[in-house]
């Protein structure tokens, strides 16, 4: 088997604290995903590549009514949290567990990228979405990919390298736009765009 054909076998942060300035880059995230994704009560919410220790769902989504969150390992504190429904597990085929139409917001940041199966995860998502239900997806852009790469390697300051090394593409909006209307998502329901001086890309789409 190929050295990159390999499964990680670790999520985000388990295998220790992020560095600052990858802990700078998760706040601006955040800030941003706090106006976008707006109040959390009573929606049936998914973190989707959540991360060990969650830090998303921990900040924005606790009063949500049910909080799915997915990624390979997660903390057991996190486990204990209310309402928390933990699949641990590879994607696309973790979300077979997820019943169609059962969510009201699909949360994924910094996730398609390391997928060898992305337009497989985003149909998932489409399908476990309500109608009316609202998907939110943060990735790398193209023009990310030299700071990023950068950052890490040049100045030791940002993930960590394998974290970069396991990227298997990167996303403009004309990259990624075409991928959410062949998963399902009207035309006229996507919003999608770069930000954050262009490094990432963002999307947002309502299932109809």
């Amino acid at each position: 088997m190929a050295a990159d054909a390999i499964p990680r076998t670790q999520a985000y942060a388990q295998g220790g604290p992020p560095k600052r300035l990858d802990r700078l880059g998760r706040w601006l995230n955040l800030r941003k995903m706090r106006r976008v994704v707006g109040a959390a009560d009573g929606k049936r919410c998914a973190d989707v590549g959540c991360g060990y220790d969650a830090g998303f769902a921990r900040r924005l989504l606790l009063d949500a009514a049910t909080i799915v969150l997915v990624d390979i390992g997660v903390s057991p504190e996190v486990k204990e949290l209310p309402n928390v429904n933990v699949l641990e597990g590879y994607l696309p085929g973790v979300l077979d567990q997820v019943d169609d139409a059962s969510l009201d917001v699909v949360y994924s940041s910094n996730v398609l990228e390391h997928l060898r199966d992305d337009a497989g995860t985003l149909g998932q998502f489409f399908r476990i979405l309500a109608p009316g239900g609202r998907c939110v997806l943060n990735v790398p852009s193209w023009g990310g990919k030299a700071i990023l790469e950068f950052v890490t390697f040049r100045l030791g300051l940002g993930p960590p390298p394998a974290e970069i090394d396991d990227h298997k593409r990167y996303y403009d909006p004309h990259d990624l736009w075409p991928m959410l209307v062949e998963a399902g998502f009207l035309p006229s329901r996507i919003k999608c765009r770069r930000y954050k001086l262009g490094v990432n890309t963002m999307a947002i789409c309502t299932k109809p």
